[in-house]
């Protein structure tokens, strides 16, 4: 098994210096970026990395923009750091495509523990439950091209989008609590706010907004969602 390879990308030496050493104590390789776009530039590099390490609050090119950048063309998970703890720079991390977000100050092993599981969750191989295309009427999930159409149009979806929807949508009628998931989706026991899971979920029912629909997601009060269909 290859040596997964873990991008660090703060302005910020001491993150880098505290980071490395834990790192290479739990076996990883790593590289350093000190800004935006030479982040980028690494991941387009010949051996890009398997998971970055991003600073919210970076020199010619902030954290989020990286990763919307990035999204577009790169399926690299990304946990992002910050020293800004509010709800609104979390949740937009977490919309626009990171796999998770910490606030510093942080535990250095906090951050391995971390890493391990998003690489356990985007790199053990997919059951045919996990890769089946669904077709409820005039809406289609494709989670392995990461694409849902609606009335044979493309709906623009980030990746947790995408793999929310294909839960939900994979057992209708079957209620999910928003532990279980964040857990599921985001691919382990997430301690954060399960607000995350009602944003997501607003932001699919406006995505997926249209008349005449024979499917919905249906708020379970006090526990969760659920996936409704009818006879397709």
């Amino acid at each position: 098994m290859n040596t997964p390879m873990i991008l660090i990308c703060d302005d910020d030496p001491v993150v880098h210096q505290s980071l490395s050493l834990y790192l290479e104590a739990e076996g990883f390789s790593h590289t350093s970026a000190y800004d935006g776009d030479e982040a980028l530039k690494m991941v387009d590099s010949i051996s890009p990395p398997d998971l970055m390490l991003l600073d919210l609050m970076m020199p010619k090119m902030n954290g989020l923009d990286v990763c919307r950048q990035l999204r577009q063309t790169s399926r690299i998970p990304v946990i992002m750091l910050t020293a800004r703890g509010e709800e609104v720079d979390r949740i937009v991390g977490l919309e626009i495509g990171a796999d998770d977000y910490i606030v510093k100050p942080f535990s250095p092993r906090e951050v391995i523990s971390r890493i391990k599981a998003v690489l356990r969750r985007t790199q053990q191989p997919q059951g045919d439950d996990n890769q089946t295309s669904l077709r409820f009427g005039n809406l289609e999930i494709q989670p392995e091209r990461y694409m849902v159409t609606l009335n044979g149009e493309a709906v623009a979806m980030t990746p947790r989008e995408v793999e929310l929807l294909h839960l939900l949508a994979a057992h209708p009628g079957r209620v999910y609590p928003r532990e279980t998931i964040l857990s599921q989706v985001w691919g382990y026991d997430y301690f954060g706010d399960t607000r995350t899971v009602d944003t997501h979920i607003k932001r699919l029912r406006q995505k997926l907004t249209c008349d005449n629909a024979d499917w919905e997601i249906v708020t379970v009060y006090g526990v969760g969602y659920k996936f409704e269909a009818g006879q397709a």
